[in-house]
Order: structure tokens, then C-alpha cells, then sequence
């Protein structure tokens, strides 16, 4: 896929492609350590690719002088609850040794853009309450938390559970 150009000439983002699961893997493994979370990182590259080709998912890498540097796998969401659509930041990272160069800043620029352009009205992401520089990035941004409710969950045995009381 072409390389879509950014301001900083050596900074460019391209999306991500069934072929990309490997590299997409390897990036959800840095976000879990960084996380302290590596434990928890279950995804397998088939299940990736899987993902990637059925359009669940979909990522973009950011590449500075041709390396992947970072990255952003995000889906499309959509609210009864207020009507709108749009786009959900499943996982974010940014290569430490590449932070403070506007890299991160010119990322949530595309997905922004990328928003609109699909006809959302809305961007959102999660963010560990102790990570206390991303928080400060975002609010930077112009982001709000959203701290009126926590979000629930079930995983694999509790779906088929539930799924067996109908």
C-alpha cells in the first residue's frame, strides 16, 4: 500500500494489510509490556489476520526513514445513546526513542482526519489511569475522559455461559 505522506518528510503512515498480522503482533507486545499487561496480550497473528481481512479491525503503522515506529488498530463503533458514529483506538504506541518528535501528535491528526472523512463525529481511546504522560498528550489535544462509567466485559466462557441461558 502507498505510503501517505506527512509534514515531517522522514514520518510517513500507511495502512495495515492481512500481511501486516506479524508486525501488528509485534506491536500489541510492546504496548503490553509497556502497559505492564504483557500477560494479558492473548492475540495471535492468525487471529490478527483474521481481523484484518474481515474488516474488524483495521491499523496503520507510522514509518520514519522507511521503519515502523508506531502504530494505532482502531474499529468502527456507532452509539444508540447519542447518535453518532465513529472510530475506537484499540491500541497506540509510539517507540519510546521516537517520542517528543510530533509523531504521536501527527498520528491522532490522521485518525482525526480519518474520522471525518468516514462521516464520524467522534474519536475514542483508553488510557491506564497511572499513565500519566499519555494522559497529559491527550488533554494536550484536546481530549476528554470520560469518567462516568467503567466498562464491563466477557470473555470467551461467559459469552458461551450467557449464550447457553437462551
Amino acid at each position: 500500500m502507498n505510503p501517505i505522506a506527512t509534514q515531517d518528510p522522514r514520518f510517513s503512515l500507511r495502512f495495515a494489510t492481512p500481511d501486516d498480522a506479524g508486525l501488528l503482533l509485534d506491536f500489541m507486545h510492546q504496548l503490553g509490556t509497556f502497559q505492564k499487561m504483557r500477560d494479558k496480550i492473548s492475540a495471535t497473528e492468525a487471529g490478527l489476520r483474521q481481523l484484518l481481512s474481515q474488516g474488524k479491525g483495521e491499523a496503520i503503522f507510522g514509518e520514519y526513514d522507511g521503519k515502523a515506529v508506531g502504530f494505532a488498530y482502531f474499529c468502527q463503533t456507532s452509539s444508540a445513546f447519542i447518535g453518532q458514529s465513529g472510530l475506537y483506538i484499540d491500541g497506540f504506541l509510539v517507540h519510546e526513542s521516537m517520542r517528543g518528535k510530533g509523531l504521536g501528535k501527527i498520528m491522532m491528526a490522521f485518525m482525526a482526519k480519518l474520522a471525518l472523512a468516514r462521516g464520524c463525529q467522534r474519536l475514542e481511546w483508553g488510557c491506564l489511569d497511572w499513565n500519566e504522560p499519555s494522559i497529559q498528550f491527550y488533554r494536550h489535544l484536546g481530549a476528554q475522559s470520560v469518567d462516568i462509567m467503567t466498562i464491563y466485559r466477557f470473555g470467551p466462557e461467559q459469552l458461551k455461559a450467557n449464550a447457553a441461558l437462551f
